[in-house]
């Protein structure tokens, strides 16, 4: 959780505002499996609600399942800090960063850091808890409020021949002073927020807005059994039962039966030397368990448990640029479940567990040995296919087909793409190709080559989109078509077609209305809660096609379209609609309000909020999100709207220039300056300040556009 990158975030419908800033993963301050193959069986009508009783009590019916566990990352996500726990060398080592020195060492039987901290100044840190173990670890501290951080310095756990057995920072190319967001005591260090829910069990945030501080609770202090089965009191009860003689019992139980590969056959075509499922995979119930905590996603609710839809608590990121490249290759750290949905595996009906334990964590076989189970090796692993040594990486399927990115700076991690190498695509849109990973002192070029003499007729691959991505991403006008081609395309992934129409709505027109309609019907929760957004191109009014989806199944979806109704009276709904609009709308809030410690969601309210016309409530929003980050921007610049809109232009102004003094080169606080003079006709000042946006941000098309129709009428 220590990229910068990782401010990146999902928005839950505001355009202007970065939204669910995306969770990453890890408890606190609470109480410190199953194979899930069989039929469930239901509980009698009287069982009281399921409650967590910890992986200990899985031992004895699922020994091998829980010892495999037990030697699972999951088992060890965190911990307390102890002898045992602790891989860091705390024997009063020094550790020197950019001016910082930090020491590690012991006291009273306590793991302690002396480094700076909220104030910037030395002082002394007892480390808590742990945070995973290889290839590094991370150490958390705890602060005032019941706020949990987690070190920016980490333990490098790998070998010392490879370069492991020391201290590093998590930022070694930057300086990050302690008024940094990224410092080791600031927002997105924090662990309530940002890692509590993905490695321990059953997190409940507990943010008192308020009083502004935490009481986070867990159910189990690591990745338990009951984080993918569910909570598991009724099903040990009815084992209990089956150990008097009703055997059937034993099944039922758990919120969750994982038996979509139940049955199921990978046959391999002798033909193609490629498998086919026996029969289609018809749920994605082993999927959105794994991706609570496998997906870039923005969480907003603790309610989730195994078995219910992952969009009803977790609002997943797409394939936008700063997350991915333009053909869908992870750029920055998206973990595994977006890249897989973008797959042909995905699209064949490959679960998670095809390839993994999921137990012990670990690929079913070694090497290409896994991709094997349905993939001819005669064909496939042979020097006749991948042109390499035996043995050797080249000769390896991940090296080609699952390349591999490094974060945290010691972690690499594969691509789930599964894609074909394309070089030809790093000549023409300059992504990366798997072949000049390895061949670093060779051109695109060379590769291009290489695969056009050995394979005179390349197949495309499976991923369609990169060129109206780029497209897109670049900001020419000409992307719309291509687009809208990708979203229509039913042969492309459900997140590829929803990343297009994602694009579109920034690409206003009719194109783009034409390829929302289109989605609002369409199977994937992805692509529907996209379309909506396309729909703000338009006016309020005009905007009723999307009142249907306020009862959609997935509460992402219903979330957005009540987003997308906000600036509609009461009486342009009919009463069905207005009834279904509330509750929509309230599904909405209570989202934004979940995330109450963090400034893009208070933000986020406020602009829902001032939508509804409560602009008193809208305002203390604002004011809110300032109180907990008083450089977050679009608090600002919204603050300043809501006085503009008021008919308060000189307060807006004001507002603006306030937030100039915390966050002096925010180009949109001065971009919005501009426009406010231009509005006061005082011309030549607003012409400094719309120069000043576009030297700031000079890749922005519209601060430059704008400052050219400024620079123009006033001369």
């Amino acid at each position: 959780m220590a990229d910068r990158r990782y401010v990146v975030a999902a928005s839950l419908g505001l355009a202007l505002l970065v939204g669910l800033a995306v969770a990453w993963r890890l408890g606190v301050l609470g109480p410190s499996g199953p194979t899930g193959d069989a039929e469930p069986v239901p509980p009698a009508a009287s069982a009281s609600p399921p409650e967590f009783v910890g992986s200990a009590a899985c031992r004895d019916c699922h020994a091998d399942e829980f010892q495999r566990w037990q030697g699972s990352q999951h088992a060890v996500a965190m911990q307390v800090a102890d002898e045992r726990t602790v891989l860091g060398d705390f024997t009063g080592v020094k550790f020197e960063n950019r001016g910082v020195t930090s020491e590690f060492f012991r006291r009273d039987g306590k793991f302690l850091v002396r480094t700076d901290g909220p104030d910037g100044k030395l002082a002394d840190f007892e480390v808590r808890h742990t945070f995973g173990v290889y290839p590094l670890q991370q150490y958390l501290i705890e602060l005032p409020g019941g706020r949990v951080q987690a070190l920016s310095i980490a333990w490098d756990a790998r070998p010392k021949d490879q370069g492991g057995q020391r201290w590093f920072h998590l930022y070694p190319n930057e300086r990050i002073a302690h008024t940094d967001e990224l410092h080791w005591t600031q927002r997105q260090q924090n662990w309530n927020f940002m890692c509590s829910d993905c490695h321990s069990t059953d997190v409940r945030k507990n943010f008192d807005a308020a009083a502004g501080t935490f009481a986070t609770q867990w159910a189990e202090i690591s990745v338990g059994c009951e984080a993918c089965h569910g909570p598991g009191s009724n099903h040990v009860a009815l084992a209990r039962a089956a150990a008097g003689g009703d055997a059937a019992a034993a099944r039922g139980g758990l919120t969750v039966t994982f038996d979509e590969r139940k049955g199921v056959a990978w046959v391999i075509d002798p033909v193609t030397g490629n498998a086919s499922r026996s029969t289609p995979r018809e749920t994605s119930k082993e999927l959105d368990v794994c991706a609570q905590c496998h997906a870039r996603r923005g969480q907003f609710s603790n309610d989730y448990r195994p078995g219910e839809p992952f969009t009803d608590h977790y609002l997943p990121a797409l394939l936008g640029p700063g997350l991915y490249h333009a053909d869908g290759q992870q750029l920055d750290e998206v973990f595994n479940w977006g890249s897989f949905l973008s797959s042909r595996m995905h699209e064949k009906g490959v679960t998670c567990s095809d390839c993994h334990d999921p137990h012990g964590g670990k690929p079913h076989a070694p090497g290409n040995a896994v991709c094997a189970q349905c993939h001819a090796a005669a064909k496939y692993d042979a020097p006749s296919h991948h042109f390499h040594e035996p043995g050797t990486a080249g000769a390896a399927c991940a090296s080609c087909h699952m390349q591999t990115e490094t974060y945290m700076v010691v972690d690499p991690r594969h691509d789930h793409s599964f894609r074909i190498p394309r070089p030809d695509r790093t000549v023409s849109l300059g992504t990366p190709n798997a072949c000049n990973h390895c061949h670093a002192d060779r051109t695109a070029e060379w590769a291009v080559a290489e695969l056009r003499r050995r394979y005179p007729a390349p197949k495309p691959g499976f991923q369609g989109f990169a060129e109206a991505f780029a497209s897109a991403d670049r900001g020419e006008p000409s992307a719309v078509m291509a687009l809208a081609q990708v979203a229509a395309n039913l042969d492309e992934s459900a997140i590829a077609r929803a990343s297009a129409i994602d694009r579109l709505a920034r690409l206003p027109g009719e194109n783009a209305l034409f390829a929302a309609e289109a989605g609002l019907k369409d199977a994937s929760p992805l692509v529907r809660r996209a379309s909506i957004a396309v729909f703000e191109q338009l006016p309020p009014l005009q905007r009723k096609a999307i009142v249907p989806l306020l009862g959609d199944p997935s509460r992402i979806v219903r979330m957005q379209a009540a987003r997308t109704l906000a600036p509609l009276a009461d009486d342009a709904f009919d009463p069905a609609a207005l009834e279904a609009f509330r509750k929509a709308a309230a599904e909405y809030v209570a989202a934004e309000r979940f995330n109450a410690d963090r400034p893009e969601h208070r933000t986020n309210l406020g602009g829902f909020l001032a939508e509804r016309g409560e602009t008193v409530a809208a305002e203390a929003e604002y004011r809110a999100a300032l109180a907990l980050d008083a450089r977050f921007v679009p608090a600002w610049a919204n603050l300043a709207d809501l006085r503009r809109l008021q008919g308060r232009e000189a307060e807006a102004e004001a507002t603006l220039r306030e937030g100039l003094q915390a966050a002096p080169d925010a180009a949109a606080l001065h971009h919005s300056l501009g426009l406010s003079l231009v509005r006061q006709q005082r011309k030549a000042e607003a012409l400094r300040e719309l120069k000043r946006a576009t030297e700031l941000e000079p890749g922005n098309a519209r601060y430059k556009y704008v400052y050219d129709i400024a620079a123009a009428e006033i001369r």
